[in-house]
């Protein structure tokens, strides 16, 4: 089994699949494929923050998703502790804002 498919599977198992159950497909294999897996859980700090603390620190800034689509495509260090957020600058303006968006749904 590749490693990439179990980490996938094992994140979609232990609280991505309850966040999934309520999104389209098209979020879904956008979270997959820009790589949000691999660091990210909703609920739990992986390498990098649980969505749902994202979602909390940035409740209150009226550009959040503005914020978050620049830490995606740019990256980010600092803001989460030692650990860098690698740049995605590959994900089309569109898919960024769709991802920041989907982030901000995780409130708790």
């Amino acid at each position: 089994m590749k490693p990439r498919f179990f980490l996938t599977s094992l994140m979609l198992l232990s609280g991505f699949g309850h966040a999934f159950g309520q999104d389209s497909a098209e979020i879904v294999e956008l979270v997959q494929a820009s790589g949000c897996l691999s660091c990210h859980s909703v609920k739990e700090k992986i390498v990098g923050p649980a969505l749902q603390d994202v979602a909390t620190k940035y409740a209150g800034n009226v550009d959040a998703v503005g914020s978050l689509t620049q830490s995606i495509k740019y990256g980010s260090r600092g803001k989460w502790g030692r650990m860098a957020m690698p740049p995605h600058s590959s994900i089309s303006a569109e898919d960024l804002t769709t991802l920041a968006t989907w982030v901000m749904s995780h409130k708790p």
